[in-house]
């Protein structure tokens, strides 16, 4: 059998995906539940993102990989709105694209926080961010 790198044992289930689970298994039961959790959706895709969907499919400039750090409109779309909500003028070059709170979280720490910091957290904290720091 190959060896697994010892730092993959000790990754712990998501926090986010064990109370879903346990949320599923109580409302499998009958069980009244109102889900804060995994952010799964009870709706349909609203018809006008499933159509934009369709199109950017079909779009060859999105054919290809794009940049990591996130499309340059996109980037400029999220410092005009973060202007518009908060009044917080940001330069696109310093937006980071991400496919989630979590990956933003994780990476943000793993940026400035290293092994055997001592990491305050404001309460309310929710398992992913203390997961990440770990």
């Amino acid at each position: 059998m190959p060896r697994i790198a010892s730092r993959i044992a000790a990754i712990t289930p998501s926090a986010t995906l064990v109370v879903d689970s346990k949320a599923k298994a109580l409302k499998a039961d009958g069980q009244p539940v109102i889900g804060f959790g995994a952010g799964e959706p009870d709706f349909p895709t609203p018809a006008h993102i499933v159509e934009a969907a369709r199109q950017a499919l079909n779009d060859p400039k999105n054919f290809r990989y794009s940049p990591s750090a996130g499309l340059p409109e996109l980037k400029q779309a999220i410092a005009e709105k973060t202007l518009r909500d908060s009044g917080v003028q940001v330069d696109p070059s310093q937006v980071l694209v991400t496919n989630g709170g979590k990956q933003a979280v994780y990476e943000a720490f793993a940026t400035v926080i290293d092994t055997g910091d001592d990491v305050l957290y404001p309460p309310p904290t929710g398992p992913p961010t203390l997961s990440a720091s770990a």
